[in-house]
């Protein structure tokens, strides 16, 4: 299949019954709501129109607009609509985490729900910094401690619904503690599937070894939301033999411009659009810190790629 921009008759056609393809701030190289290195935001929602989407994330509060009106008008004039935004929370860490997660919660899916999303990306702490490279605590946690966090998350999730109408997705990442296939299946074991389900992050599965079609096949009810992205191969290994922390790895550019790395998207975009086809495949390419005019054709480049190795992928 060729590819074709949106608005054409192909593009429309393949609307039905394939998964709504987007993006994210993270995919301009987006990280922090305030960082002289990054793109301004205004670029940042012109590429994404110039680069054939029309969805994207809320990405770090704070970086768009957090007031609702002037985000709903500042999307609306791009024909941008809004599909989740993103929250970090520590419940291993003990009770006293509540509060912090749900003051972000109040905040970010309070704006996102405001304008019509119904997902919000949950991502746990790092045990090393994505900032400092700084080990920050064990690597592994303990019983108790995974009974916190699953606790935590089913109180969020429920949370979430009945306050917002808005569905956790809980994101797995590397140098977390939930990251590997037997930390991510057994997160899905201790937690309720009513409240608590997965981003599956294609990349960041990948990035432990992970194979992102079998465990779509295997837990096809806790599939919930996608973010689409490759890892490089040729560089994973040595990553993780010599220990390169997290965010040094994407500054080497250990996730790469599809088709370049894996896991194969088509396979995994199919077999979800098979479960619904009202799941949302956000295209989020980590590479913070590189250049303000870097992002922009790999954008362009990756929708292209996604919507020529399927037909079970659509714009609106």
């Amino acid at each position: 299949m060729t590819d074709t921009a949106p608005g054409t008759a192909s593009a429309v056609a393949g609307d039905s019954p394939g998964l709504r393809i987007g993006t994210a701030p993270d995919s301009w190289g987006v990280w922090f709501p305030d960082d002289p290195k990054q793109v301004p935001w205004q670029r940042f929602l012109d590429e994404v129109v110039a680069s054939g989407y029309s969805w994207i994330e809320l990405g770090p509060y704070g970086y768009l607009p957090t007031d609702p009106h002037q985000l709903e008008d500042e999307l609306g004039s791009r024909g941008l609509k809004l599909s989740a935004g993103t929250v970090f929370t520590g419940f291993h860490k003990g009770e006293d985490q509540w509060q912090r997660a749900w003051d972000q919660a109040l905040a970010v899916a309070g704006l996102a729900s405001k304008l019509g999303a119904e997902h919000l990306v949950v991502i746990p702490d790092l045990w090393r910094s994505d900032a400092t490279s700084e080990v920050l605590e064990s690597r592994t946690l303990t019983d108790e401690q995974w009974t916190k966090l699953a606790a935590g998350h089913d109180r969020l999730g429920k949370a979430l619904l009945e306050e917002f109408g808005v569905k956790q997705q809980f994101h797995s990442h590397a140098d977390s503690h939930i990251g590997t296939t037997r930390e991510v299946v057994r997160f899905l074991d201790e937690t309720d599937p009513r409240y608590t389900n997965l981003c599956l992050d294609t990349g960041h599965f990948a990035y432990y070894g992970g194979d992102n079609v079998k465990l779509i096949q295997e837990r096809p009810d806790r599939i919930g939301y996608l973010h689409l992205k490759q890892v490089d191969t040729s560089m994973l290994f040595d990553v993780l033999k010599n220990d390169v922390p997290f965010a040094d790895a994407v500054g080497q550019g250990i996730m790469i411009e599809p088709p370049h790395g894996v896991p194969d998207l088509a396979p995994i975009i199919e077999a979800v659009a098979a479960i619904d086809p009202e799941i949302f495949a956000i295209v989020e390419q980590d590479m913070y810190g590189c250049d303000v005019d870097y992002p922009f054709p790999i954008a362009k480049r990756t929708r292209e790629h996604i919507f020529g190795c399927t037909h079970l992928a659509r714009v609106h």
